[in-house]
C-alpha cells in the first residue's frame, strides 16, 4: 500500500476528521492511485451495522449500512480490494485498496455511484 487515508464515520472525533459516506468514498476512489488504501470503518462492522438480530436501526447504523453496502458493491465490481486488520479484541480496521484500472483508464465518478457493471 502506498498511502493510507483515514476517514472517520463518527463526527465526535473532531473537525480534522472527515465523515465518510458513499459520495466521499466514491470521490476518494475516483482519484486514488492503484494500491492506495482508505480505512472506511474502525470497530466491529457486523456489530456496528446492527448485529445479527433484527433491531431498530440508529442513524449511525443506517449510514454505516449504506456505506458498507456501497463499498462491497464496488469490490464486487472490481474497483477495490477489501481487507481488514485486527487492532484489538473486537476492533478492526476495515480497508479498501484501490485496484488498477484497465489501461490506466480514469474512473468516472458517476460509474462509481451506480450499480451497473463498468
Amino acid at each position: 500500500m502506498t498511502n493510507l487515508v483515514v476517514f472517520s464515520s463518527a463526527k465526535a472525533l473532531g473537525d480534522h476528521h472527515q465523515v465518510l459516506n458513499e459520495i466521499t468514498f466514491s470521490a476518494w476512489l475516483a482519484q486514488a492511485a492503484p494500491g492506495e488504501a482508505l480505512e472506511y470503518h474502525r470497530g466491529f462492522l457486523r456489530h456496528d451495522r446492527g448485529g445479527p438480530a433484527p433491531a431498530p436501526q440508529t442513524r449511525r447504523s443506517q449510514a454505516l449500512n449504506l456505506l458498507a453496502d456501497h463499498v462491497y458493491d464496488l469490490a464486487e465490481r472490481g474497483f477495490v480490494h477489501l481487507v481488514q486488520r485486527r487492532i484489538d479484541t473486537n476492533t478492526f480496521s476495515y480497508l479498501a485498496i484501490a485496484r488498477p484500472t484497465p489501461q490506466g483508464k480514469v474512473l468516472d465518478f458517476s460509474t462509481l455511484m451506480t450499480e451497473e457493471a463498468a
